[in-house]
Formats: C-alpha cells, structure tokens, sequence
C-alpha cells in the first residue's frame, strides 16, 4: 500500500510491511521497535506465530516465558519511504483479564515527546495521546481504548498518525483499517 498525506507542512509516503509480535503484554512493544531498526520484513517473521491476516492486519500470537495463556494482538506497521525508512506500528490487544482494549504506537526516535501522537480517521481529527516511554528504538504511545474510539476505528478505511519533528511540522502516517473489525472479533 502506498498512500501519500499532507499534513502541515510535510507529506510522507508510506508503505505497509509486515506486522511483528514480541513477547508478552509488556515486552511486546520493546520488540517491535527493536525490530523496527532491524527492517520489519525480516525480523516480523521471526516472532510469533502468524494466526490470520484480516485485510491489512494481522493477528499474532505467543506465549511469553512464564505464561500459561499465549498473547495475541491485531499488528499493523508502516515505513515513510521518503524519511529514511522511519517506521510505525500499531498495535492492538485485548488485556488479559479481557476488560480493557489497548492500542499502542511505535513511533521512530526523535519525536517531539510534548505534542504527543495525533490521530486522524478518515478526514476527522479524533485528538492526541501522550508518549508513555522511548526505548532504544522507538517511543510508544498507549491509549485505553473505548467501545467509542473502537467503533470509530472499524467504521473508518483510513487512520493517520501524525508525530511532531517541530511543534508546527507534523508528519502523518497512514494506516489502513481494512480487516480491523474482523480481525479485532477475531482477538482471543
């Protein structure tokens, strides 16, 4: 998929790879942005089983040391071609005591931390989440999401996050939501 967005002042060209799973709830996300700075084709074959693909996504899963239940998400990533192969992925999981829905964003190192992660849905701004860590590869934004935003996400063909370079110059990331709401009912 490639797709080109104006947003501010930047356009960036964006391509989507395959999806990559780490280990665990919380290890997941240091994983994939290690595997961010690896190239994501290679590397996402090499975590995690491949479960179903759901249009654009992916369901994967394993069981992180130590656990008796395995862990899924719905995984989506994205490279700017046109920005040095600075990537993005997103992530979708249920916890595991399955009353809260997660999404968290991988984002490439050097984003202004204070303006957050913007999102957009199709042509509406739905707001900005705040980054909760940066690891070595990449700085994750997390959201607790709604029945709402959930609804919003599988209603809508295209979601894109915008991170901020300056607090003027914004630079969206495209990501389609094809399969998202197949492939989220599919989520053990």
């Amino acid at each position: 998929m490639r797709a080109s967005i104006k947003h501010g002042t930047d356009a960036v060209t964006a391509r989507r790879r395959a999806p990559a799973l780490g280990r665990g709830a919380a290890v997941l996300t240091g994983l994939i942005a290690a595997m961010l700075s690896m190239g994501l084709a290679g590397a996402a074959h090499a975590q995690g089983a491949v479960r179903s693909v759901h249009g654009d996504w992916q369901i994967r899963c394993d069981t992180p040391p130590g656990a008796k239940t395995e862990q899924c998400a719905l995984i989506q990533s994205v490279v700017a071609e046109d920005r040095s192969g600075a990537g993005l992925t997103v992530i979708i999981l249920k916890t595991a005591d399955q009353k809260s829905k997660l999404m968290r964003v991988v984002a490439p190192l050097g984003v202004l931390l204070p303006s957050g992660l913007g999102l957009k849905l199709d042509d509406t701004d739905v707001g900005r989440a705040g980054f909760v860590r940066c690891l070595p590869n990449g700085c994750v934004a997390e959201v607790v999401m709604d029945d709402n935003l959930l609804n919003q996400l599988k209603n809508s063909k295209t979601a894109t996050f915008i991170i901020f370079e300056t607090p003027e110059e914004g630079i969206g990331f495209p990501l389609s939501l094809k399969g998202l709401g197949e492939g989220y009912e599919k989520l053990p």
